[in-house]
């Protein structure tokens, strides 16, 4: 496997900020940084062009940060409910997708966002509730909180306690003081036999 050197034209994670010449491998390059134009190869043209770029590149880049960072504020700590349907152990018949995410966000805040904007490595398969960082731009990142229940209702009560609305969960919560109880009553006669005893 080769590398080859780019120059980043924005700041894309774990690589760099925009100006950077960076070795990055050569399927990286041409499947995500060139196409994406994030990057351009580091020949001596490019560098040249660049380099008498630069000055209007950073203003536009500056331009953008700002939109983004007024953006932000309508999505900064926003809870975005999804109702899908799930078994009563909280499996979703189906999953919750970026895709997903992007479209609610979009709707609630009117901030567009795209699917390629919301960070997730996976898709959520329970209901609940989860963190999820939005990226408006390269530079400026929200978290907003994705909340997926059965309904409107649920997702209310799930926002309001922080936990998700499991049947296993909701039934242990109501045996842990059925328990306490019961070990309350079984050490009452035990105390009485003792009593009796003397």
């Amino acid at each position: 496997m080769g590398s080859t050197q780019v120059i980043l034209l924005e700041r894309v994670e774990s690589l760099g900020n925009m100006g950077d010449t960076v070795n990055v491998k050569l399927g990286y390059a041409r499947n995500y940084l060139l196409p994406q134009r994030k990057a351009l190869r580091a020949t001596k043209d490019n560098i040249a062009h660049f380099e008498a770029q630069k000055a209007s590149l950073e203003a536009e880049n500056k331009k953008k940060r700002e939109a983004a960072e007024k953006e932000s504020k309508k999505l900064e700590g926003l809870s975005l409910s999804i109702i899908r349907q799930s078994s009563e152990g909280g499996q979703l018949y189906g999953s919750v997708a970026a895709r997903d995410i992007a479209e609610v966000a979009t709707a609630e805040s009117g901030v567009t966002v795209g699917r390629s904007q919301v960070e997730l490595n996976q898709s959520f398969k329970t209901i609940g509730l989860f963190p999820v960082v939005i990226a408006l731009h390269p530079e400026v990142k929200v978290e907003v909180t994705v909340n997926i229940a059965r309904s409107a209702e649920e997702a209310a009560i799930q926002k309001k306690t922080g936990k998700a609305m499991i049947a296993g969960a909701a039934e242990e919560e109501k045996a842990a003081p059925a328990a306490e109880s019961s070990a309350q009553e079984a050490e009452a006669p035990a105390a009485e036999t003792v009593e009796d005893a003397e």
